[in-house]
Order: structure tokens, then sequence, then C-alpha cells
């Protein structure tokens, strides 16, 4: 097995259980922030999945037209889940604003988003280096998506940590939703730019 797929498989692996521990604390604390984080996390799966699935599937077929088909495919999931992700996000973030809650319990949420940022980050260098040492179209977009997660995952912390420090706090309200508008602008942002990128390069290719 070659290292670029050895490494999406644990990726994948890494990221499987993130819906599920991220859907509790949910549950747990009502926070805005992490309500969206889950539905980020959710579509996020499915995109590394298809990415891994892409992939190898990309190793069995030598030929270049199916195998840039493929790559295609792969560009416009994984900017297409971050985008989609976005845009639930924005919404109830916008939607907070009338049917705010006070949050719960935030520590579990808080603990994770943590890992997820170290994880993360590291995954993002990763792809980088991958990348780097050899072009591939799904391990490349692989690196966009890793990168915006860490931003993103940077972002929940510095939210949820407001919320952690002070709950009952009029302005925590106010970091809590904007912490979900600008990971949601971020998420809508560069899953175009991934769908837009692979798209400049094949009309590139066919000039």
């Amino acid at each position: 097995m070659k290292k670029e797929q050895k490494t999406l498989l644990t990726a994948l692996l890494l990221s499987a259980p993130g819906p599920i521990v991220t859907g509790i604390s949910v549950i747990l604390s009502h926070s805005a922030t992490q309500t969206a984080d889950f539905l980020r996390r959710t579509t996020e799966l499915v995109a590394i999945f298809i990415s891994w699935f892409i992939y190898r599937k990309l190793q069995q077929n030598k030929d270049n037209i199916e195998q840039e088909r493929l790559e295609h495919l792969a560009n416009w999931v994984v900017g297409g889940a971050m985008s989609l992700s976005g845009v639930l996000m924005l919404i109830i973030a916008i939607n907070s604003l009338t049917t705010y809650k006070q949050s719960g319990n935030v520590t579990m949420g808080l603990i994770i988003a943590v890992l997820g940022l170290i994880t993360n980050t590291w995954f993002w260098l990763r792809y980088r280096t991958l990348t780097q040492e050899e072009y591939n179209a799904v391990i490349a977009a692989q690196q966009n998506l890793y990168r915006a997660k860490s931003y993103v995952d940077l972002c929940v912390v510095g939210a949820l940590a407001a919320i952690r420090i002070a709950p009952d706090h009029l302005v925590t309200k106010y970091i809590d939703i904007l912490g979900s508008v600008i990971v949601s602008c971020y998420l809508i942002w560069n899953g175009f730019n991934v769908i837009l990128k692979k798209k400049d390069k094949t009309n590139a290719k066919e000039q």
C-alpha cells in the first residue's frame, strides 16, 4: 500500500468517531458553534471516505481520461462538502440570533476541538509534504481540506474556550455565534476555491 493511501486510510479511521462524539457534545452544551461543528465533521467524513475510495480506484485504473474524471469528482466532493457544511453552519448561526440558548457544559467539546486541531494540523502538513513530493489531485484536495479543518478547529477552540471561561456573560452569546459565522464563511470560500481551482486547471489543459 502506497504511503498516500495509508495516510488517507489513517485520516478516515481517525475522523470516523468525530461526528458521534461531537453529537454527544452538542446534546450536552446546546452551543451554536458545536452544532455547526457537528455538521461540518459529518460532511467532511463523507468527503474523506469518498476521496479514499476514489484514490483506490485511481491506482487500479490507468486510463488517463478516467483518471481525470475521478480527480475532478474528488475535487467536487471535497469542495462541495466544505461549501455545504458552511451554508448549514451559517443558517444555524443566523437562526441562533433569535433562538439562542445559554450554552451548557462545553468541556467535552473543547477537548475534542483541541485534539482535532492538533490532529488536523498534522494531516495538513503531511498532505502538503506528499503533494510536494509527487502531485496528485486527490491528495492536493485533502491538503486544502485539512488546512481548512485546522483553521476551523482553531476558531472553534477560541469560541468554546470563551464559553467555558464566562458562560453567563452577555458577550459570550455573540462570541459563540460569531465563531459559527467565521467558520461557515471560511468553509464556503475555501470550498468554492477548491472547485474553481480544478476548473481553471481543466480549462488550461483544454486550451
